[in-house]
């Protein structure tokens, strides 16, 4: 808990920075709000907020726990088969290449301007740190323990389960906490293009009406929201991996 103190405290010096500036320099409300402005914004379209909240909600958890099934795949059939992997990864560099502002609208025109393009989005921006992550523990065992397996007379299958697997799982989890954040950022751009409900349709009609203290409460629910995904996957990994944080805690 103490190592929340300090940012929780700066934070506040800096929304008291804010709220001082703006009152002394008189700056209007369309320009920049104060952080009181954007409370009351917040209270008074509460109920509109969370008409658009609960759609962007529900994008970026299916599209997340698809991008971890995908991502989990893709990893695995990577580390078991070395031609895969030489054909799979150049096109996993390619995939973060492309402009997902750009591709939204494709989206939307092949499979309409339902849910599933606003998954697929997120499924994109989602299974790249994951997959690489995951991959990247699978190839972080300690050779010694995979030559003793195998002195053992384990085979692939047999190290894979117990070796490789529970050694992988904090990468995994490290992936896992990005994607999770990127995944309610993802669910607002996808609806950029084509929504008629989200958070994301709702910050570009809040835009154009120039209501910018409205978008300020909306980029604030986004940002805790972000935090909320990330501290479920903190609370998760926690569960599953006791062993993982319990030498990092004898290491600090």
């Amino acid at each position: 808990m103490k190592q929340y103190l300090l940012p929780v405290f700066v934070s506040i010096l800096i929304l008291f920075f804010w709220q001082t500036i703006v009152t002394i320099f008189h700056i209007e409300q369309w320009i920049l709000p104060a952080p009181v402005q954007i409370l009351n914004s917040f209270w008074q379209s509460r109920s509109l907020i969370f008409y658009h909240l609960i759609p962007t909600i529900i994008e970026a958890i299916i599209g997340l726990i698809g991008a971890v099934f995908i991502s989990i795949f893709i990893a695995v059939l990577m580390e078991r088969f070395t031609t895969m992997r030489k054909i799979i990864y150049p096109f996993l560099i390619l995939s973060q290449t492309i402009p997902f502002i750009i591709l939204a609208p494709l989206l939307t025109l092949w499979f309409g301007f339902g849910i599933l393009p606003k998954i697929i989005i997120v499924i994109l921006v989602c299974f790249f740190p994951i997959v690489i992550n995951l991959f990247d523990g699978f190839h972080g065992v300690d050779p010694a323990v995979l030559r003793l397996m195998t002195s053992m007379g384990a085979n692939q299958r047999q190290i894979f389960k117990w070796v490789k697997l529970p050694a992988s799982l904090p990468s995994f989890f490290s992936g896992l906490r990005i994607a999770a954040a990127y995944s309610i950022l993802g669910a607002v751009v996808s609806e950029w293009t084509g929504a008629d409900r989200g958070l994301g349709i709702l910050l570009i009609r809040s835009t154009k009406s120039y209501l910018t203290d409205r978008v300020f409460a909306v980029i604030g629910i986004i940002t805790i929201l972000s935090m909320i995904a990330v501290l479920l996957v903190e609370m998760i990994a926690r569960i599953s991996i006791p062993w993982h944080y319990y030498k990092l805690k004898k290491i600090s």
